[in-house]
């Protein structure tokens, strides 16, 4: 009587198939960077401290837009709105590389940090919420462009005109603004003081939504291949802080769209200049073509395999012993040997010799009694069938396999029913 199983065959199946996909879920979000983190405070877009972008991002996704955050420093170069927010320490020289490979991939929109934090304090304060304590020019503007600078000042309001209404600062006794020589930019969105808020760098290039908004009438010959560089100088205008009023958000969104009125492309915020990238690695190559296909494959075949094993037919079957005990070893080796020497004809004679001496012996007959006693013992009995002197012949007569064994089954039915 075997032990109850614990689980049926069905649950065991279920069990086993939701630990593998939640393992190879678990490889591709590791592989993908898709582990959680990043909300530490700074200034980009998986962070939801004052300072962070993490409510921009949200917001362009509920708009229908699609945004990527991304930890890769791959995705630069991929086609899309680039949104940069490098911090104050940031590498000028490399910041204005990825600028300019992009000039003929995709817009860049670049926003300036201003805000200098720490960690809020308080029994309601939660992971990533900070505080503002100070604030600090970012001094690598230079290196985007020569004819530009920042400067922080007062200003009470940002005029997002035409597309947009006037928004308020949180903050207007240290708002950072754009200055540019030799008109090096043109203003998107000013203050209320004429203070360049957002600008495009002016170049040879033609953006026709950005011209539209600000006005500006580009030259006659211009560079087809070339993609916009917006600077936005004060970050309130589009961080969660600043998001927190309805007007700047719309404002945020107005702004957003002219940016990608020509360029219908993602939106892609950049986390790898605030030092949370991560580089490709085996698991990353592993769910990524053309490399997918030989995962998918070895997936495939580890399924059958798991498949197979769940439904073969009874238990597995137990290793025999090579050489068997006692008097099976004994039998098996000599049948063995006997059918390899081909000499199966000549077991009959031995065989009806020896069941004749037996059934002598059970029946209580002298030793030099014959078959014929046998037959006489047969038919006191009430034994029917054939006799057993005839079934003793035919057997020394039988010469193949299958003649011998079923006269020495007939020879041992006669000699069970006559020993009982």
């Amino acid at each position: 009587m075997s032990a109850a199983q614990p689980f049926s065959p069905r649950a065991a199946l279920g069990l086993v198939a939701t630990g593998a996909l939640a393992f190879l879920v678990m490889l591709y979000a590791i592989g993908a960077g898709l582990t959680g983190g990043g909300n530490d405070g700074g200034n980009h877009a998986l962070s939801k401290g004052l300072t962070g972008y993490a409510a921009l991002a949200s917001l362009l996704e509920r708009t229908g837009a699609e945004v990527r955050r991304s930890r890769d420093a791959g995705a630069l170069d991929d086609r899309g709105l680039l949104v940069l927010t490098p911090p104050h320490d940031a590498d000028g020289d490399e910041l204005a590389r990825i600028v300019e490979t992009r000039r003929t991939v995709g817009p860049t929109l670049v926003v300036l940090p201003k805000w200098v934090t720490a960690p809020a304090q308080g029994d309601a304060a939660r992971t990533g919420w900070t505080m503002p304590v100070g604030t600090r020019r970012a001094r690598w503007v230079g290196a985007l462009d020569d004819r530009l600078d920042v400067e922080l000042g007062r200003v009470e309001t940002a005029e997002f005109a035409p597309r947009g209404k006037s928004a308020r600062f949180v903050a207007p006794s240290a708002v950072q603004s754009l200055t540019a020589r030799e008109d090096g930019a043109v203003p998107l969105v000013r203050g209320a003081g004429g203070e360049i808020l957002v600008a495009y760098l002016n170049d040879d290039g033609s953006y026709p939504a950005l011209d539209r908004w600000s006005g500006w009438d580009p030259p006659d010959e211009v560079d087809e291949e070339l993609f916009p560089v917006v600077l936005v100088a004060e970050p309130d205008l589009l961080d969660n802080r600043g998001l927190g009023d309805s007007r700047t958000a719309l404002n945020a969104l107005a702004l957003f769209r002219a940016l990608r009125a020509d360029y219908g492309d993602a939106v892609i915020f950049d986390v790898t200049l605030n030092g949370l990238g991560r580089g490709r690695n085996l698991l990353t190559l592993a769910f990524t073509p053309p490399f997918v296909a030989a995962t998918l494959a070895l997936l495939l075949a580890a399924l059958a395999a798991a498949w197979r094993g769940f439904v073969r037919f009874g238990p597995p079957r137990l290793a025999a012993r090579p050489i068997a005990f006692g008097k099976t070893a004994l039998v098996e080796n000599s049948a063995g040997l006997i059918r390899r020497a081909g000499r199966i004809r000549l077991l009959g004679a031995p065989y009806a010799a020896l069941v004749a001496q037996r059934t002598i012996r059970a029946l209580g007959l002298p030793v030099s009694a014959n078959a014929e006693a046998i037959d006489a013992a047969q038919v006191r009995r009430g034994v029917g069938g054939s006799s057993f002197a005839a079934e003793r012949e035919a057997l020394v007569a039988a010469r193949k396999p299958h003649d011998l064994v079923r006269r020495a089954a007939a020879l041992h039915a006669i000699e069970r029913a006559l020993s009982r």
